[in-house]
């Protein structure tokens, strides 16, 4: 397909692959996002493009791996936020003012989440953190079974990412 052809159909292209992001997200400004991904993507590689074969399932199929890959990325963002903030380490001598703002913005972040914890959450949750301990050894010291420990410590750090990605978010 050459690039004059590709920007005949690049119009009704873009309301498909917009569309997908629109289903995938449930907002339109994660949707531009995907669907301009999209679009640059079948745009870079439109003159290998077979135009006997079907364009339009070709351009769901990247607008699809888009959406994923923009949710992955912003999964790991989440997630690459550490938990140690809370075990409070001497600042390094050699980090810039801006990394010690970004510090603080993650203990900030990662505080305010923990305090929508539970009681029991926020114990269990700050015993396998803060003080180290391994799941066996929260159970026997509580008297929680050690599946019982486990779930609870993985629920409590789910709400603490989903919360820190909500105050991202806004």
């Amino acid at each position: 397909m050459t690039r004059s052809e590709f920007e005949h159909i690049a119009a009704p292209l873009r309301q498909k692959v917009l569309r997908v992001g629109l289903d995938f997200f449930g907002n339109r400004e994660d949707a531009e996002d995907s669907a301009q991904e999209a679009m640059a993507q079948l745009w870079r590689y439109c003159e290998h493009i077979d135009t006997n074969r079907n364009v339009e399932a070709l351009a769901v199929r990247v607008a699809k791996n888009c959406c994923v890959s923009i949710y992955r990325k912003r999964k790991r963002r989440a997630v690459t936020i550490s938990i140690d903030p809370l075990i409070q380490q001497p600042a390094d001598p050699a980090s810039s003012p801006h990394d010690e703002l970004e510090a603080e913005d993650e203990r900030r972040l990662l505080d305010n989440a923990i305090t929508l914890l539970n009681p029991r959450e926020r114990q269990l949750f700050e015993m396998r953190q803060k003080e180290g301990l391994s799941t066996e050894e929260i159970a026997v010291q509580t008297g929680i079974p050690k599946s019982s420990v486990a779930a609870m410590v993985s629920a409590a750090r789910k709400k603490i990412f989903q919360e820190i990605r909500k105050q991202w978010n806004q």
